[in-house]
């Protein structure tokens, strides 16, 4: 199982399967939104 976490506020965005524990850094839509304005 992996989580998605986002690399601003380090909130879990999301959950995956996967075969090992992982951790992936994404943006969340809240930051992603932030960054763009």
């Amino acid at each position: 199982m992996g989580i998605i976490v986002c690399q601003s506020c380090e909130a879990t965005i999301e959950h995956v399967e996967d075969e090992k524990v992982t951790v992936l850094y994404s943006t969340c839509e809240h930051c992603q939104h932030e960054e763009e304005e």
